[in-house]
């Protein structure tokens, strides 16, 4: 299936089967460019796919551009790199690894090592700016985890003497490395209740559950259980309410709020009501409700 006239891409020649312009389809992503810059990186995936000679072994979307079932956000720094050979990320940018797995997909081999994490003069791995998040991190970190080291060294004989000081003083330090700050829970919540309150009722549904305050905060607390696809590259510092949990229980992120040192500060709720149904008395009641959590 050739492309359309109208999608702006010049018709190819005999000796080459691919147009100057291309449009692709990239996990639902739409990205246009030229074909040399498919091309520009010798042994490559894009590369291979685009100098064959048989255009109908790619696979189309329904609009006739070229499909690629990959991540489309990442691709745009695929593409990018494919230009000039050189790479540019975002500030705190939060998908290196994933970045670098694709890297590895379209057999960028340049650009894998470019994504590698460095390893520091320990021969352990470094804190590279784009993969650590400055919010966790403060000046008195190494010092804390100088003091962890020594007191580790001393004999549990005197863990009542100096080594136990010096314990307090890095629980101490611990403690003032969490910084202060709110995040709000907010959720959108229904419940069907007939005309007997106590056997008909279908008891709350929770659709997703929101998160609101600094991206770091959110981060520290929810960890892998946090969905960051609405907003991915927000840096640490920013605040964000895009972001939502990869659960439904609502008890689950108060435990893990709790775990993280926040308490309940305030709390409020809207809620309506409607007929479920014109024949039968059932009514839906909706609500949106929000609990704010503060850490000192």
């Amino acid at each position: 299936m050739a492309l359309a006239d109208n999608a702006g891409c010049a018709k190819p020649s005999e000796d080459l089967p691919f147009p100057e312009i291309i449009e692709l389809n990239v996990g639902g992503q739409v990205y246009i460019t030229r074909h040399p810059t498919l091309v520009s990186v010798p042994g490559s995936l894009l590369w291979e796919m685009f100098t064959q000679k048989n255009i109908r072994s790619l696979a189309r979307d329904s609009k006739g551009r070229f499909f690629v079932d990959r991540d489309g956000f990442l691709f745009r720094y695929i593409l990018d790199y494919m230009r000039d050979q050189q790479l540019v990320l975002p500030d705190h940018f939060p998908e290196r690894s994933r970045l670098q797995r694709e890297a590895e997909y379209f057999m960028l081999p340049e650009l894998v090592k470019m994504l590698a994490p460095k390893l520091s003069k320990q021969n352990s791995l470094g804190d590279d700016p784009c993969q650590s998040d400055p919010e966790e991190l403060s000046p008195n970190v190494d010092a804390t985890r100088n003091l962890t080291s020594a007191s580790a060294t001393l004999p549990s004989a005197v863990a009542g003497g100096p080594g136990g000081a010096v314990t307090a003083s890095v629980g101490a330090a611990g403690t003032d490395i969490r910084r202060a700050g709110f995040i709000t829970i907010g959720y959108r919540g229904s419940y069907t209740l007939g005309r007997d309150s106590q056997t008909d009722a279908k008891f709350r549904r929770v659709a997703r559950i929101m998160v609101c305050g600094k991206t770091s905060l959110a981060k520290e607390v929810f960890g892998d259980t946090l969905n960051e696809s609405r907003d991915p590259d927000r840096p640490p510092e920013r605040y964000t309410s895009r972001y939502y949990l990869k659960f439904t229980f609502l008890e689950q992120a108060f435990d893990k709020l709790a775990d993280a040192g926040f308490h309940m500060v305030a709390c409020n709720s809207t809620g309506t009501c409607a007929f479920a149904h014109d024949q039968t008395d059932d009514r839906i009641w909706t609500s949106y409700t929000e609990y704010v959590f503060y850490r000192e």
